[in-house]
């Protein structure tokens, strides 16, 4: 994607005054820091992450308790008495950031800083994923309450793969001192950097100009952006939202599925209700073995993975006459032919017959997780295979968005290294 919108316009990043957990503060950067808000898995992962340290991000990310508004209440008291106490101090100056990521083989850099805002329709930014009202809701809340912006989105561009631009400045930047050094006990290492010469954000200015942006995480952020800017007239911070930009020419995303918890569908009932529409097959575990299976029925045709029951149960083939009847004609046949939309189309809103409401579908990043409490609660984890990148992008730069919560990409930036306050711009 290195093509401007229709205005003519590319991407703006401008630079912002970080707001930073101070080392001396906390136990350790890494107990402090958190996966992005949508894929901590409740109540487990969030207990874990707050009881590894007290000012956890998770406290600021999602605030427990009995409302919400007390819930964004209590975030942004917690904002403000953590920089009172000097648990986190804004930058002196205003700054972009280099952020790297590495485990193993894998190895990501990107710049991070405060995009110009833009519609859609603008061609500058695209989405690729629909977006639930009520969790832009549940963001916009938090982000008024608070005045800040607490995680990163990530976007991917891709350039001619030459080392110029934002690539030579991410590439000299990395010979020095890093700002933070930190690895989470995911096994990732995370390196940032501030990038504060006017020379090298004019390099990184003028290079970002000529490319659009796909949203690769974080659709209801981007959204949230979007609504807070419009209460906002008077120009000013709400027209930026904090985002990570990576080149994927330089560094590829991995693209993971996320998988669907059915509250109050037992395996068993999900099965019968299938009545011949979709072929059926047990297919033996472990885990890992399922999801092989899952992948080579995928490479055939639409392919789900259901389980809860204590076994795995191959989804696969479905009705051509079904297909037909329920879903919609009117887009582009590889938006027809998505996993995502025959599991709502057909499976959600025909077959089950479930409502796309918070009480009887959750959205899970992690496959153990998924699995692990659909045989906790007696319910149905349909395990889903990754999407394609190409296809992604195929159907975003067409305009046409994928059923929510349809792709993730990654690795996602880490929660807590850097914030934007929207008081300090």
């Amino acid at each position: 994607m290195n093509t401007p919108g229709p205005t003519g316009q590319g991407l703006r990043l401008i630079p912002f005054r970080g707001l930073r957990y101070v080392p001396e503060r906390v136990g350790s950067l890494a107990a402090v820091t958190s996966p992005p808000y949508d894929v901590v898995v409740r109540p487990d992962g969030l207990h874990h992450l707050e009881s590894a340290d007290p000012y956890n991000i998770v406290r600021l990310i999602l605030p427990q308790a009995d409302t919400a508004a007390a819930r964004n209440e209590q975030a942004a008291e917690t904002l403000n008495r953590w920089l009172a106490e000097g648990i986190l101090a804004p930058e002196p100056e205003p700054a972009l950031y280099v952020y790297e990521q590495r485990n193993g083989e894998i190895l990501q850099r990107g710049i991070v800083g405060a995009l110009a805002l833009s519609a859609p329709a603008d061609g500058i930014v695209l989405p690729h994923e629909d977006v639930m009202a009520h969790v832009v809701e549940d963001r916009a809340n938090l982000m008024r309450s608070t005045a800040a912006h607490l995680e990163p989105l990530l976007l991917t561009y891709r350039s001619e793969g030459r080392a110029t631009g934002v690539t030579a400045v991410i590439e000299r930047t990395i010979h020095r001192p890093p700002l933070l050094a930190t690895t989470t006990e995911d096994g990732y290492s995370h390196r940032l950097w501030a990038v504060t010469d006017p020379a090298d954000r004019s390099e990184i200015a003028s290079d970002l100009a000529r490319h659009q942006a796909l949203i690769a995480d974080g659709h209801h952020r981007w959204a949230t952006y979007l609504r807070l800017q419009q209460e906002h007239t008077a120009p000013g911070p709400w027209d930026f939202g904090l985002v990570l930009l990576v080149d994927t020419a330089r560094y590829p995303l991995r693209v993971r599925a996320i998988h669907r918890l059915l509250h109050g569908l037992p395996v068993a009932d999900a099965l019968a209700a299938l009545n011949g529409a979709f072929r059926v097959r047990d297919i033996e575990g472990p885990l890992p073995a399922a999801l092989d299976a899952l992948a080579g029925a995928a490479a055939e045709g639409n392919a789900f993975l259901l389980a809860g029951d204590g076994r795995f149960h191959l989804v696969d083939q479905p009705d051509e006459a079904l297909l037909a009847r329920t879903i919609p004609a009117d887009r582009p046949l590889a938006w027809r032919t998505l996993d995502a939309t025959v599991l709502h189309a057909t499976l959600l809103e025909h077959v089950w017959q479930i409502p796309d409401t918070p009480e009887r579908i959750a959205y899970i990043h992690d496959t153990a997780a998924a699995v692990e409490q659909a045989e906790r609660n007696d319910a149905t984890a349909v395990l889903m295979h990754p999407v394609r990148e190409e296809v992604v992008r195929e159907l975003a730069q067409q305009g046409v968005t994928m059923p929510r919560k349809s792709t993730s990409f990654g690795p996602k930036p880490a929660t807590g290294l850097v914030l934007r306050s929207l008081t300090l711009d």
